[in-house]
């Protein structure tokens, strides 16, 4: 367990009682979600520094990490974006700053389906449950966005949230 970033103890007592209760993956997330509406931080739990991002690609800081969940803040420069992909476990995301954009896909074997789009403003807050949960996110907006995600595995375990990448024809 890494310890917790300051401003994240509550949000992560939350979390951690919802995820020791015996619900399925979606009702956990969905749960979670409430709780992440309550507590959303606000940027300022990055440090100047971190809210900055990386000019190559988006940048990822692990700020909590246990057992059952991790708690990963994402900077994302204006047009950077992540690769279509899905989750190892369920995953709520609340946007602390900027529009963070996600496109939805279904998988059909040889190719893949745009399901729905979403811009997601500063403020919001969802979350999935594989299956189900293939994806892109992109900052479409012209400035940084900044986004609190809350993993349902243990990422100190696991070099990444992402199961799959899909490199299918969109159709």
């Amino acid at each position: 367990m890494t310890l917790t970033r300051p401003g994240l103890a509550e949000l992560v007592e939350g979390v951690r009682e919802l995820t020791a209760s015996s619900a399925g993956p979606r009702a956990t997330a969905f749960a979670v979600a409430g709780l992440l509406r309550e507590r959303l931080p606000s940027p300022e739990i990055l440090t100047e520094t971190e809210r900055l991002g990386d000019p190559d690609h988006y940048a990822a800081h692990t700020l909590h990490t246990e057992e059952t969940f991790s708690v990963v803040a994402v900077v994302w420069r204006p047009g950077q974006k992540t690769v279509i992909h899905d989750h190892i476990a369920w995953c709520v995301f609340g946007v602390l700053q900027g529009v963070e954009y996600e496109t939805l896909y279904r998988d059909h074997g040889d190719h893949l389906t745009e399901i729905g789009r979403a811009a997601n403003l500063t403020g919001e807050v969802s979350g999935f449950a594989p299956p189900g949960d293939i994806h892109r996110v992109h900052n479409t907006g012209d400035e940084t966005a900044i986004s609190l995600h809350i993993y349902g595995a243990d990422l100190s375990a696991a070099p990444t949230s992402v199961r799959r990448t899909y490199d299918l024809p969109v159709r």
